[in-house]
């Protein structure tokens, strides 16, 4: 013999719980847009850099801080990165420092791969490393190691929202011969692969 409870549950009850999947749906959609924004945002402001002149020094200089930088017509591949964020009004070279992820030299943590994949790691998200290209997305950041490196044996892009016909997203990086957009996402052993999205920082920033 079976039995069947029947559970009478309040229509105020009810009407809550609506309300409140109403209430939630537009927030989550917010962050969703907000997000994809500041991606694209990102991959804008590192693809302007194309347009610049850089000759590839990583040589260790002094610079300010906070919002220090090598001259303009000089750079590596995470001077590409700090360079968009701070578009976006994003200063790592603080941040980096204020994390104590590095040596503690303002003059150069924020300019190192390895010093920022623990940055990006512990303040951002670490995702998957996959040989899948749906799971890299715009302005994402992708570390790798470099074994025939001619500058250096590590190496960070970012991400670019324009693919291959194949559909390969495109990265943004300078690897030596100043800042290119070019399909390069799965031409070397990737050692990270990281998303990272924060609020302004910079004093007196405006958008």
């Amino acid at each position: 013999m079976f039995f069947v409870v029947r559970l009478k549950i309040p229509a105020t009850l009810i009407s809550l719980f609506v309300g409140l999947l109403v209430l939630t749906m537009p927030a989550a959609a917010n962050i969703d847009a907000g997000a994809k924004k500041f991606s694209v945002d990102l991959v804008h402001a590192a693809r302007a850099q194309r347009t610049v002149p850089v000759i590839y020094d990583p040589s260790y200089r002094k610079i300010g801080y906070p919002m220090g930088d090598v001259p303009w017509y000089l750079g590596v591949c995470t001077d590409v990165i700090v360079r968009a964020y701070r578009t976006l009004g994003i200063d790592l070279q603080e941040m980096v420092h204020r994390s104590r992820v590095g040596s503690g030299d303002k003059n150069i943590d924020h300019r190192r791969v390895r010093v920022l994949r623990k940055f990006f790691a512990r303040k951002g998200a670490a995702l998957p490393i996959t040989d899948n290209p749906i799971d890299y997305k715009p302005g994402d950041l992708v570390s790798y190691y470099v074994h025939d490196g001619t500058f250096s044996k590590t190496h960070i892009v970012i991400v670019s929202d324009k693919k291959t016909i194949s559909g390969v997203p495109l990265v943004i990086h300078n690897r030596g011969y100043g800042v290119r957009e070019e399909d390069w996402l799965f031409a070397n052993k990737i050692t990270g692969h990281y998303r990272f999205r924060a609020a302004p920082n910079i004093k007196g920033w405006k958008k």
